[in-house]
């Protein structure tokens, strides 16, 4: 299982859900890593797969799309909040796999979220990971966001008084009320999405196009 060599074309994985969703993806479109990849205790980050010139690395989710922007990984997944979030005019998503399913909401305490309503906001306060993209929601209907970039534990600010509010991912809601906070506005329905680096795509389009296929018929066939 041999993909090594200098024009080897370099996908960027996410550590985390999205990865375990997306292997039975790559499987069914005939991309398998070597088997270093599958151990938990591994230190690798780079593994060869089964098809010559493709070689996998393993990052967290939020670098993805920096790796593949900036052409160090041709091709990634990642979810299309961290597309939100760095809005990377180099990323071009060709395909929406399907998986990842969830969605970034604002969340605020149960006592408050009661009787607060998000449509009478003029100034908020809100701790997340998607300081841009949480400006940019709440500026096209005139609200200013002060916002406190976390890079996790975004569920205890409102606890510790950093801000009552967060915007953070949720999927079914168990974090949230373990917390007791609610949801009280939908920013965004999230999945995850194939990315190429549109450069590559140009001058790399015999090599990479033949991969958004194979990838495209298995999102497709899932």
């Amino acid at each position: 299982m041999r993909a090594e060599g200098a024009a080897a074309l370099v996908m960027a994985l996410p550590k985390g859900r999205i990865l375990e969703e997306a292997l039975p993806l790559l499987e069914r479109a005939g991309i398998r890593p070597e088997p270093e990849f599958a151990r938990e205790d591994s230190r690798q980050l780079r593994f060869a797969t089964n098809l010559p010139g493709l070689v996998l690395v393993r990052v967290r989710s939020f670098d993805v799309a920096t790796f593949v922007a900036f052409d160090a990984a041709q091709l990634g997944i990642v979810g299309s909040d961290v597309l939100m979030e760095f809005d990377y005019p180099e990323l071009y998503a060709p395909v929406d796999l399907g998986i990842g399913r969830c969605r970034l909401s604002v969340a605020e305490p149960e006592s408050l979220a009661d009787e607060d309503r998000p449509e009478r906001w003029s100034h908020v306060r809100i701790a997340t990971k998607y300081p841009e993209l949480t400006r940019r929601h709440f500026a096209r209907r005139g609200v200013q966001a002060e916002c406190i970039r976390l890079s996790g534990a975004v569920e205890l600010a409102p606890q510790l008084g950093l801000s009552q509010r967060i915007v953070d991912l949720v999927a079914s809601g168990a974090t949230l009320r373990a917390n007791r906070l609610a949801e009280v506005e939908t920013i965004a329905e999230v999945t995850a999405r194939l990315i190429v680096n549109r450069a590559a795509l140009k001058t790399r389009h015999a090599a990479i196009q033949p991969l958004i296929e194979r990838i495209r018929e298995a999102a497709h066939a899932g």
